[in-house]
C-alpha cells in the first residue's frame, strides 16, 4: 500500500472533492429509473390546470381532505388548498405548532407556451390560423415547423366551461407554424436570431378546407369553426372568454442509450412540481407541518392572482395560525422554504456561457443557488449563510448529494425565480432545483437521478427534526 504523502492527506482533509452521482452509487440508476416513471406521467400535463386536475385524485387517495378553515388539525393530518384552478398548497400536519414554523417548498407548474390572442381566428390565403402571444421566455424560431396540441377552457355564451386538448393523441389531427424554406431565406438568415422569426409570425396552421357555400366570404375559416362548434359547442365570440395555448405535442421520452436521462417538454419547472409532490406524499409523521406549494405565472413574473406575489400564499398562513390561536408573523419568521426551481447545466456545446468552478452538471444531483437574479445580483433572494448552512446539514444528515452553482457566467444575463416571492414574507429561502439542458426549448432534457435525487432533498427537509435557531 503506498503510503500517502503529507499534502495528499491535508488536500483530502481540507479541499473539496465533489463526487458524481454515479461515482457515490453507481446503482442510483435503478431507483431512478423506477421514480421516474411515475414523472414521465406527470409530464404529460402540460398546463397548469391539467397538473392540478392530475394531483387532486392521488392527494384524496392518499388521505388529504379539502382545507376546512377553523379546523384544528392533528398531527399526521393532510389537507389541500386550491387556488382558482390553478395553483394548490398541500400540507401534512407536523407534531409540533405551526407557531414554530413550516417547512415550505415551492415549485410552478407553468412553462413557456403559445398563448391565443383574444381573436385569434384569421384567414389568409384560403388557409385558417389562430393568432397567438408567447408566454415566457421563448427562443421564437424554435417553435416553427414542430407538432402543436391546443390545451385550455373555453367559457361559453351558454354559461358551459369546456375542457379542450386536441394535437397529442395518435388519432388527431396536428398543428404547427409555418417557416420560411431555405431556398428564399437570404434575408431572413441574416437577422438577429431574436428577429428570425417575429412574435406576430407565430401563426398557428388550423385548417385549407373550405365550407362549400359560396355566398360565405371565410370559406375555411368557417369551415373551422363549424368542427369547433360541432365538437365543442363553441362560437367564435367565445374566444373572448377563453384561455387556450398551443404546447408541444412531444411525449415524454426516455433518452440516450443508457436511458439515463428524459427529454419532454416543461421540464422547468415540472422536474422539482413532481420530486416535491412525491415527498409531500410520502412523508410520514413530520416534526413540522409541511407545505408543498405548486404555483402559476412564474414564467411572466409571477403576477396576478394565482402567481406568488398574490396574498393567497399568506393568507393560507394567516388562517393556519389563526386556527391555532398565534400569530402568521410568527408561523413566517420561523418557517424555512426551498424554492425549487430548475438551473441551467453546463452544455459541452456552449462552454463559453458558464464558469466551471460554479455552474452545475447533469448527474451532480441538485443544484443549490444561494443566490439568483442579474448582473451584480438583482432581483435576487441571496440565502444568508446562516440559512445555507441550515439546510446542507440537513442533506449532509441524510446522505443527500448537492451541488452549489449559478446559472451563467456574471455579464451575460440571468434569471429569477418564486425565491423572492416568498423572502419577502421574511420567510428564509433557498433555491434548489434540476440541473437542465436546453431550458425554455420545445424539448428539455434532465438527468433522472437529478430528478430522483430533489426527491430525497425534499423529502429530508420535511422529515428532519432540525429546529430553525437562526
Amino acid at each position: 500500500m503506498v503510503k500517502k504523502t503529507k499534502g495528499q492527506t491535508l488536500a483530502e482533509d481540507i479541499l473539496s472533492n465533489p463526487k458524481s452521482l454515479p461515482e457515490r452509487d453507481h446503482k442510483i440508476l435503478g431507483k431512478a429509473s423506477e421514480f421516474c416513471e411515475g414523472y414521465k406521467a406527470f409530464l404529460s400535463n402540460k398546463t397548469e390546470r391539467e397538473v392540478i386536475d392530475y394531483v387532486l385524485p392521488i392527494l384524496r387517495e392518499h388521505g388529504y381532505t379539502e382545507y376546512v378553515r377553523g379546523t384544528k388539525y392533528k398531527a399526521g393530518a393532510k389537507f389541500y388548498k386550491v387556488n382558482r384552478g390553478k395553483t394548490i398548497m398541500m400540507c401534512t400536519k407536523g407534531k409540533r405548532p405551526v407557531a414554530e414554523g413550516v417547512r415550505v417548498t415551492v415549485a410552478h407548474i407553468d412553462s413557456p407556451r403559445l398563448d391565443f390572442k383574444p381573436h385569434p381566428l384569421f384567414q389568409e390565403a384560403d388557409m385558417a390560423f389562430f393568432k397567438t402571444h408567447y408566454y415566457g421566455g421563448i427562443k421564437k424560431y424554435q417553435w416553427t415547423t414542430i407538432p402543436l396540441a391546443i390545451k385550455g377552457v373555453v367559457h361559453t355564451s351558454d354559461g358551459k366551461a369546456v375542457r379542450i386538448s386536441i394535437g397529442e393523441e395518435d388519432d388527431e389531427p396536428s398543428f404547427l407554424i409555418t417557416d420560411l424554406l431555405p431556398h428564399l431565406a437570404q434575408n431572413q438568415m441574416r437577422k438577429n436570431a431574436s428577429e428570425v422569426v417575429e412574435g406576430e409570425q407565430l401563426n398557428l396552421l388550423l385548417g385549407s378546407w373550405p365550407y362549400d357555400d359560396d355566398k360565405v366570404k371565410d370559406k375555411v375559416k368557417l369551415a373551422v369553426m363549424q368542427i369547433l362548434n360541432e365538437k365543442y359547442g363553441i362560437r367564435e365570440g367565445d374566444f373572448e372568454t377563453a384561455e387556450l395555448c398551443a404546447v408541444p405535442a412531444f411525449k415524454p421520452r426516455d433518452m440516450g442509450f443508457d436511458r439515463s436521462m428524459i427529454a419532454a417538454y416543461g421540464q422547468d419547472d415540472s422536474s422539482c412540481a413532481y420530486a416535491e409532490f412525491m415527498a409531500e406524499l410520502d412523508v410520514k409523521n413530520p416534526e413540522y407541518t409541511t407545505m408543498t406549494i405548486f404555483a402559476d405565472k412564474e414564467e411572466t413574473g409571477s403576477d396576478g392572482v394565482t402567481g406568488m406575489r398574490s396574498f393567497f400564499f399568506r393568507d393560507f398562513m394567516e388562517d393556519l395560525a389563526q386556527d391555532e390561536g398565534c400569530e402568521v408573523r410568527h408561523v413566517l419568521q420561523n418557517s424555512v422554504c426551498l424554492s425549487c426551481d430548475v438551473s441551467a447545466a453546463f452544455d459541452p456545446a456552449y462552454p463559453d456561457v458558464q464558469e466551471r468552478n460554479n455552474c452545475c452538471y447533469l448527474n451532480h444531483g441538485p443544484c443549490i443557488a444561494k443566490y439568483d437574479g442579474a448582473r451584480g445580483k438583482y432581483s435576487t433572494n441571496d440565502a444568508s449563510a446562516e440559512m445555507m448552512d441550515y439546510v446542507i446539514g440537513i442533506f449532509r444528515d441524510a446522505d443527500v448529494a448537492w451541488q452549489i452553482g449559478e446559472l451563467g457566467k456574471i455579464d451575460l444575463g440571468g434569471g429569477g425565480t418564486i425565491a423572492s416571492e416568498i423572502s419577502v414574507h421574511n420567510i428564509d429561502t433557498v433555491d434548489i432545483g434540476v440541473p437542465v439542458l436546453s431550458m425554455h426549448a420545445p424539448i428539455e432534457v434532465t438527468a433522472k437521478a437529478d430528478v430522483y435525487m430533489l426527491y430525497k432533498a425534499i423529502l429530508a427537509l420535511y422529515q428532519s427534526k432540525k429546529p430553525k435557531d437562526f
